[in-house]
């Protein structure tokens, strides 16, 4: 930050210096310019302490809530009418706390949001998780609840960022916050993703002592993460009817199938007793033929178009 304009500065004198004789000397124009760095560290530093002023306080009454969950055991009560109304169901029992973090995250700022979801939420998959025979690390937990607690900005009826996107757009609050949860119902789905697929997190597993095992191969972790972002962009052309052109329903369950089977490939390489990186490839095959289709359907539609308009002026 101190050397940023006093570079600029050099170029930009040098620029000059060559257009014409007519500058002020090297010397003080880098003065000039450090000494605006200088200016602009200090009112950096003096807005970073207007700002920590709201994280502050959001972070104190985040620990005022702590401090009254963990002195009246209320984690232990989520744990056990979450448990109670699941029924011993993973798929219930990630429901019910997804949607109690949508819930508690309503109106929080991101700093109190996480401690929140950490101390209420988080617990009740870990416990819950090893209850049913699902082992899932810390890091997947807490990244579960996070996921819902910031989803609670984007749904109505509180859906902070939805007004403030409204107020910017000028448009219905309600009706924004709508269309924009149906445009993030990919980051409601990715948590439930990441908890039976935790190559998304870069983990290849747990050992018999609860260690976390990290994939270390480049090659896989380049793999996930393109089979991943394909997976994505085929359920959000599913989500929105919209790939190379506007896809039929039939089109938007063929790239939703695809997206859960790039998503959990062991859903299809275990019953065939095939590698999953196969399964993958070609679920990656299948939507570029897609994608390439419906590529070339646009161009005939516009061929035709351009034929009858031949015929009809040029006879």
């Amino acid at each position: 930050m101190i050397l940023q304009r006093p570079i600029i500065a050099y170029f930009a004198w040098c620029y000059h210096k060559r257009k014409s004789q007519n500058v002020n000397g090297l010397f003080s124009v880098l003065a000039r310019a450090l000494f605006n760095s200088f200016q602009d560290i200090i009112e950096g530093l003096i807005g970073g302490a207007k700002n920590m002023v709201a994280i502050g306080v959001a972070t104190a009454t985040a620990g005022i809530i702590v401090g009254v969950v963990t002195s009246t055991g209320l984690v232990s009560r989520f744990v056990n009418i979450i448990d109670t109304v699941a029924g011993g169901n993973v798929w219930a029992m990630l429901l019910l706390t997804a949607l109690t973090s949508i819930i508690l995250g309503m109106g929080l700022p991101t700093t109190a949001n996480y401690i929140i979801m950490a101390t209420l939420t988080a617990p009740v998959i870990v416990s819950l998780g090893v209850d049913s025979g699902l082992v899932v690390p810390l890091i997947a937990a807490h990244l579960f609840v996070f996921y819902f607690g910031i989803l609670a900005d984007d749904t109505p009826p509180v859906g902070l960022a939805a007004y403030a996107a409204a107020a910017i757009a000028k448009a219905n609050p309600i009706k924004t916050g709508i269309q924009g949860f149906s445009y993030d119902l990919r980051t409601a789905v990715l948590p439930f993703v990441f908890i039976f697929n935790l190559d998304l997190l870069m983990i290849e597993g747990v050992d018999s002592k609860g260690q976390i095992i990290w994939i270390n191969d480049p090659l896989k972790l380049i793999w996930i993460f393109l089979a991943s972002l394909i997976a994505m962009f085929t359920f959000a052309a599913s989500l929105q009817g919209f790939f190379a052109s506007r896809t039929g329903i039939v089109s938007r369950l063929v790239l939703l199938g695809l997206c859960i089977i790039l998503f959990r490939p062991t859903l299809v390489s275990e019953p065939l007793n095939v590698s999953r990186e196969l399964i993958q490839a070609f679920a990656i095959a299948l939507t570029a033929s897609i994608y390439i289709g419906q590529k070339f359907s646009i161009v005939n539609p516009i061929k035709k178009l351009f034929i009858q308009f031949q015929k009809q002026f040029f006879k």
